[in-house]
């Protein structure tokens, strides 16, 4: 320190200090304004970035938002889709086992009918054939009793004598 006391020379200090105020001077006029221009314009770029990645986050915490909603929404129509599905075949088992009972007593009942139909006409046939050889039956009998002269008498008065009786 003390090398540069001794040392010391006003005429060189000043030589410097006017070489360093005319170079900040002509720093100043012409390379201090589009420097600076330069660093705002950067500043500026860089906080319109800042903005627009900032726009970006929010915007896609948006469309993030907006998906989960539609995503829960399209899960809760497919839900309510498949339960009104399951209703439906619910609904359609029901009817369908309805309507085969109904049809399984239509069908019992006609064809009861049908056998009580068939019963009544053997019946009728029966007692058809039962009345046919009843008469043939008679027939012969009153053929061989009327044949002979002794039995229709004898027939007569047992008639007669069972109608005086009642």
């Amino acid at each position: 320190m003390d090398k540069l006391i001794n040392d010391f020379s006003f005429g060189l200090f000043i030589w410097q200090i006017a070489i360093f105020v005319g170079l900040i001077l002509l720093l100043k006029k012409f390379a201090w304004k589009p420097i600076l221009d330069a660093v705002n314009d950067r500043e500026e770029g860089i906080k319109n970035a800042l903005l627009s990645a900032e726009n970006a986050r929010k915007e896609m915490q948006n469309l993030q938002a907006d998906n989960q909603r539609i995503l829960q929404e399209a899960r809760l129509e497919r839900d309510n889709m498949l339960k009104d599905a399951r209703e439906m075949k619910e609904k359609m088992v029901a009817d369908a086992k309805n309507e085969a009972q109904v049809q399984g007593l239509k069908m019992i009942e006609q064809a009861k009918a049908a056998i009580e139909s068939e019963k009544n006409a053997a019946m009728a046939e029966l007692k058809l054939q039962v009345s046919t050889l009843s008469l043939s039956i008679a027939e012969k009998i009153l053929k061989d009793e009327l044949s002979n002269k002794e039995a229709q008498t004898k027939l007569v008065e047992k008639m007669l004598g069972d109608v005086k009786l009642n």
